[in-house]
């Protein structure tokens, strides 16, 4: 016997007992970790993880920080030059403004400051103008700025617009009256149709002005009553105040009265008031007989007329009539105030006109008072 045959089922032993140790390696591989256990807390990133997403998030800001810069840097610019803009425009509406108060100023302290200036009016006005520009612009400068920030920014500004339109007009349609006010006010102070101290006459009421404002109107009545005026309602001004104003005295005299007497007599009151102070500086040109305003039966009208002061032809005209009263009993020259009353006879004045005349009621027997009497009753029980 050889000793081949007795070694060869060694290897087949060998190789059975190293199978299961293979198998029980690749096994141990193979399985799962263990679960951590719910006590132990969140899990931990891995280092590689947390690697990826720092790279990520440098790669991001490496690619957007240029354009986040540039629109920062584009809107502190927007901001900054429209400060700037504000504060130059307001500051030189404030400097004209000023300027004009200072005009005023110095017109009030001349001899015909007074006759031509008001300088509380002219204050208002530049104060009521000045408020009204600073706050346009103000608006105008402002609102684009912030229409620039937004677009700065991409964003779609059509929907803004529109929603921004559609509210204006809501809220103009709703508040329409207001909006009128304002808009008449503001239209009012530009064109300086009238101001503080100036007699108006609006339609609704009429008085001297006391205070002027965008919405409402102030005025002091002859009464002494305050009026508020909506400038929205005021659909015409007469201002009683600008310009100058006529005084007009109707004088009547008698129709046989001697005319070129009574002309010669109203030219020597005319020229006499023309000299005396303070009437000559409110008389702004010369008093003038126009001649015959109408001719009556029993008399005649002489109108005389002058140009005056704006407001002043009220005290003129007194002070006209004074005058030509002094000097028409000085001259011996009646004045006719109307018709006279015609004087009767006493001896031809009939007693019996006032009296009414005779009812025929009054007569019993006539057939008018007979069938105004009463129907006497019927007699009781056949008797």
């Amino acid at each position: 016997m050889t000793s081949t045959g007795l070694d060869r089922p060694a290897p087949e032993a060998d190789a059975h007992l190293e199978v299961p140790a293979v198998s029980l390696s690749a096994l141990l591989a193979a399985a799962p970790s263990p679960s951590p256990s719910p006590t132990t807390g969140p899990v931990v990133p891995a280092l590689q993880d947390a690697q990826e997403q720092a790279t990520n998030a440098a790669s991001w800001v490496e690619q957007n920080w240029s354009t986040w810069l540039a629109i920062g840097l584009r809107v502190v610019l927007i901001l900054v030059i429209a400060t700037v803009l504000r504060s130059a425009v307001r500051r030189a509406i404030t400097k004209l403004i000023d300027r004009m108060s200072r005009t005023v100023e110095a017109v009030d302290g001349t001899a015909f400051g007074g006759l031509l200036v008001n300088a509380e009016r002219r204050r208002q006005r530049s104060q009521a103008i000045g408020s009204v520009l600073r706050s346009v612009a103000s608006f105008l400068i402002m609102g684009t700025a912030a229409l620039m920030v937004l677009a700065t920014f991409q964003i779609n500004l059509a929907p803004l617009l529109a929603s921004a339109g559609v509210a204006g007009v809501a809220i103009g349609f709703g508040a329409r009256n207001l909006v009128t006010d304002f808009l008449s006010g503001v239209f009012m102070i530009l064109e300086d149709q009238y101001g503080v101290g100036d007699t108006i006459d609006a339609g609704v009421a009429s008085g001297e002005v006391i205070e002027v404002g965008l919405r409402v109107t102030k005025l002091r009545g002859s009464a002494g009553e305050i009026w508020y005026v909506r400038n929205g309602e005021v659909k015409r001004i007469g201002n009683l105040s600008q310009g100058w104003a006529t005084a007009e005295v109707d004088v009547a005299v008698p129709a046989g009265e001697d005319l070129d007497r009574v002309r010669s007599t109203l030219d020597a009151v005319a020229e006499r008031m023309s000299k005396d102070e303070p009437w000559n500086e409110l008389l702004w040109g010369p008093i003038e007989v126009l001649g015959l305003e109408s001719v009556l039966l029993d008399s005649v009208v002489v109108r005389v007329s002058a140009k005056t002061m704006p407001g002043k032809a009220v005290q003129v005209e007194r002070e006209l009539r004074w005058r030509v009263k002094r000097a028409f009993d000085a001259a011996d020259i009646p004045l006719m105030g109307g018709a006279p009353a015609p004087v009767e006879d006493a001896a031809t004045v009939d007693p019996t006109a006032a009296m009414a005349a005779p009812s025929a009621y009054a007569n019993l027997t006539s057939p008018q008072a007979q069938a105004a009497s009463p129907i006497p009753p019927a007699p009781r029980g056949g008797k």
